[in-house]
């Protein structure tokens, strides 16, 4: 006889396990379903497979071959253009099936006695006879009735609850004779529960029940997939094991070594050349495939590891499932249900919680938990704030479910009750995100002034005139086109401190969010003058008397993402002449190369029309590049140190705040004016809050960031700088160029390194401890520092990257290079000192 093998499922509900395995090629017990299957139809003495294949058919060929190894006769039949069903792709191979055959799902587990069903149908002259079993829950199978005799007389697929009328159901294992086949049309998609065996009742072809004795599992669902393998491995299913039996209840591979102190409950399953450190405990039900490495004193309590996964130090495993090839670092908690998918990474202390399941290939970060299945994007971050706010893909990390469980996190931080604002920039992906902001920040009884489409600068001059508790910012990165970037502000307008932003980390990962009563839900409203208010503050921050007699034409390009409505008034007003381009909002933002062909046009514009100077405007209001009355770029370090040049001329012996990185030109500037430079970490929320720490602060900000005026609002505004621009020039008669002339030639140079994140802690103390104290500065990062020369390198871990940056600065541009040369090499060798440490200990 032959059978018949169904091995063309993708097996969707068993994801991420099934993303690059067809579901019969899925191991039980580190062996396919599918062998299993053959060795139930071998122990029966059917040798003859025919495996109808659909989903990566070349996984199942490419183990079985020909069958010999296994002890049988292998022939395979692709579906290679569409799924033919269960009924039609063994109709695709009727030619083969010229006598009694049997077919069998290739996603179940069974032991049942086929030649006893084989019986069965012979001696009743079945046309089609149906295996089935008795099971508690019915309603995922298809249930079956027979009369005394065991003719079918009624069946339903995967009936609801109500129309449960047995609990015998169809295991997907057929006896049929070849002449059933001609009531199936070829190359169409038939099934056998819905469309053959319905259409043989109503022709009265004779069809039989065979309820078998036995164990049976349809390995449909990741939950039966753990049960099947703890039944198997507990003695309830008869099935061949993979190695033999080394004590009572533990089967071990050949080559592996287990640590003495190891402790092991049976029963376990342990595969071939497998290490298992010291003090390990394996509990009962556990099971570990081949080549598996397992550290020492790590706690196993009935995971399912596949071959190759590597599982370090003190790690914890809880009923979960551990695909091909993934690594879970030092001290990981991986809890019960959860399953990891294939050469995925679980990094050194993270936590991945119950029933939370990651797709192949992806990253957990040290130290993260997570909370909810990871399926696009590469990464699960151990915080949900960077260096600035949260960001993410837009609409594949940073999604409609993300932001409302964010919105309530943030409100569940805040008194009941609370009031806050929610902004955005013009883009339909800002509204959604913070329409499902809002919807969270309702769900816990907070209050929304929802100021809809608005620059930064306006929502940070507003929220302190609305006696808010906060604020939230959403927006297209900045620099990462495909990105979100949430930011959220303090009752003064200026970005919450690290303090905060783990209030909200904390809620948000353990799920710690308050719901209110329907009564208690939030209420939106919507805030006017918006503008207005804006203008009158900006307006009275200006000497406008200088801004009217100037005469000046400035060009400002808004590249196609800022509205442009609020700044070109206000210049007219002023009596200014403002030229805007492309000012019409693209929904996609533009490349780093597209903004760089169009800076290019802002300077031939501003040449042709002798405009006193142009500007390209970005970040939704907040940051500046400038173009010089010849059309030359002015930005990054040469623009940090413009502004403080011409702040400090305008206001000297006032104080400029400046990041960490910045230019050690604008120490120089300062002496000329008799001004102090301020550093802080190299993040927006320490600049704004040193500018608002210090009163006689006249500038904060760099180039790259953009610029703070204390004395307007607390964050960034590329709209009142390029008003303030226009003001300075009139006042100090000079143009741009003449400025930029004037400013002190120093040499700055920076150069970025990988760096992985458990390497970073250990390479800043390294630096410390190699350099004498005194020619230290550790504001943030570590600085060294070469007084005689008034020079300094700095090593700065990035905040949201796996990356270090390394700065360069100096008078002498050979000191600089030579400076960021050998930091670059020492730095390269201890990462790679350290990695190599790491791989030592874990092997």
């Amino acid at each position: 006889m032959r059978a018949v093998l169904m091995a063309g499922g993708s097996g969707t509900r068993l994801r991420p396990l099934t993303c690059d395995l067809p579901k019969p090629m899925v191991p039980i017990l580190n062996r396919p379903i599918a062998e299993h299957i053959i060795n139930l139809l071998k122990r029966h003495n059917i040798t003859e497979v025919i495996a109808t294949l659909h989903y990566l058919p070349d996984v199942m060929r490419d183990y079985f071959q020909d069958g010999q190894e296994f002890g049988v006769q292998m022939t395979y039949a692709v579906e290679e253009d569409q799924p033919l069903g269960t009924a039609g792709c063994v109709k695709n191979i009727a030619e083969l099936l010229n006598d009694t055959f049997l077919v069998i799902s290739g996603d179940s587990i069974t032991d049942f006695d086929l030649q006893e069903a084989i019986r069965f149908h012979k001696e009743k002259g079945s046309k089609a006879t149906l295996v089935l079993t008795r099971v508690p829950n019915p309603i995922e199978f298809g249930v079956v009735i027979t009369d005394e005799e065991n003719r079918i007389r009624r069946f339903l697929e995967k009936p609801s609850t109500s129309e449960i009328f047995s609990d015998t159901v169809n295991t997907g294992t057929y006896i049929l004779e070849p002449e059933v086949l001609d009531y199936l049309p070829p190359n169409q998609e038939k099934d056998f529960s819905k469309d053959l065996f319905p259409l043989l009742l109503e022709k009265g072809e004779p069809m039989y029940g065979y309820v078998a004795d036995g164990y049976w599992c349809d390995v449909g669902h990741l939950e039966a997939y753990r049960e099947s393998q703890y039944d198997a491995l507990g003695g309830k299913v008869l099935v061949d094991y993979a190695y033999p039996e080394s004590s009572p209840g533990v089967h071990v591979g050949q080559n592996t070594y287990i640590d003495p102190s190891a402790k092991i409950n049976p029963p376990v399953l342990i595969g071939h050349n497998c290490r298992i450190g010291a003090r390990v405990t394996l509990e009962a039900g556990t099971v570990i495939g081949d080549n598996v490495t397992v550290g020492n004193d790590a706690d196993l309590k009935r995971p399912i590891l596949w071959n190759g996964a590597v599982i370090g130090e003190e790690a914890h495993l809880r009923a979960c499932v551990i695909a091909r090839g993934t690594r879970a670092d030092r001290r990981a908690h991986v809890l019960e249900g959860a399953v990891v998918g294939a050469l995925s990474t679980v990094g050194e202390e993270a936590q991945i919680s119950p029933g939370v399941r990651v797709w192949p290939s992806k990253r957990i970060e040290s130290g993260a938990t997570l909370n909810i299945n990871l399926i696009w994007g590469n990464t699960a971050q151990r915080n949900l704030f960077g260096q600035r706010g949260v960001t993410g893909l837009a609409n594949i990390d940073i999604t409609p479910e993300f932001a409302v469980k964010l919105g309530a996190a943030y409100g569940s931080t805040l008194k009941p009750g609370s009031s806050v604002t929610v902004s955005r920039d013009q883009r339909s992906i800002s509204r959604m995100v913070s329409r499902s902001l809002i919807a969270g920040l309702m769900s816990v009884g907070i209050n929304i002034q929802n100021l809809e489409a608005t620059a930064i600068p306006v929502a940070r001059t507003i929220l302190p005139t609305l006696g808010v508790a906060g604020g939230i910012h959403v927006r297209l990165h900045p620099d990462r086109t495909d990105h979100i970037l949430i930011e959220f502000f303090d009752p003064k307008g200026i970005d919450i401190p690290k303090g905060k932003e783990k209030k909200i980390e904390g809620a948000y990962f353990k799920e710690d969010l308050r719901r209110a009563q329907i009564y208690e839900i939030g209420a939106v409203t919507y805030p006017s003058r918006l503008v207005e208010i804006y203008t009158t503050a900006f307006e009275k921050r200006l000497n406008v008397e200088a801004i009217r007699h100037s005469k000046s034409k400035v060009v400002i390009d808004y590249a196609y993402a800022v509205s442009g409505a609020v700044l070109p008034r206000l210049l007219g007003k002023f009596g200014c002449d403002a030229v805007v381009l492309n000012a019409s909002l693209s929904q996609t933002a533009l490349s780093m190369a597209d903004r760089e062909v169009m800076l290019g046009q802002l300077g031939q514009v501003v040449q042709a029309l002798q405009a006193t100077f142009g500007v390209q405007v970005s970040a939704n209001g907040e940051q500046l590049v400038l173009v010089d009355e010849v059309g030359t770029p002015i930005r990054g370090e040469m623009l940090t140190a413009l502004m403080a040049h011409m702040i400090l001329t305008a206001q000297p012996r006032g104080t400029v705040v400046v990041p960490v990185h910045a230019s050690g030109a604008v120490e120089q500037i300062a002496r000329r004016h008799d001004g102090r430079v301020v550093r802080t970490k190299a993040n927006p929320t320490a600049l704004m809050e040193a500018c608002h720490a210090n009163s006689d602060v006249v500038l904060g900000g760099s180039g790259d960031m953009g610029f703070i005026f204390p004395q307007l609002h607390p964050g960034f505004d590329a709209m009142f700088c390029i008003a303030k621009l226009i003001e300075m020039l009139t006042v100090q008669e000079q143009s741009l160029g003449q400025i930029w002339g004037d400013l002190p030639r120093t040499s700055h140079r920076v150069q970025m390194m990988r760096c992985p994140w458990t390497v970073k802690g250990a390479l800043m103390r390294y630096l410390v401890e190699t350099h004498p104290a005194d020619t230290l500065e550790l504001v943030d990062g570590v600085k060294v520092v070469d007084r005689t020369r008034d020079s300094w390198v700095l090593i700065l871990p990035d905040a949201g990257e796996p990356l270090v940056h390394i700065f360069a600065n100096g008078d002498d541009r050979e000191w600089v290079d030579q400076h960021l040369q050998d930091y670059r090499q020492r730095v390269q060798a201890f990462i790679e000192k350290e990695q190599g440490i790491r791989e030592t200990l874990l092997s």
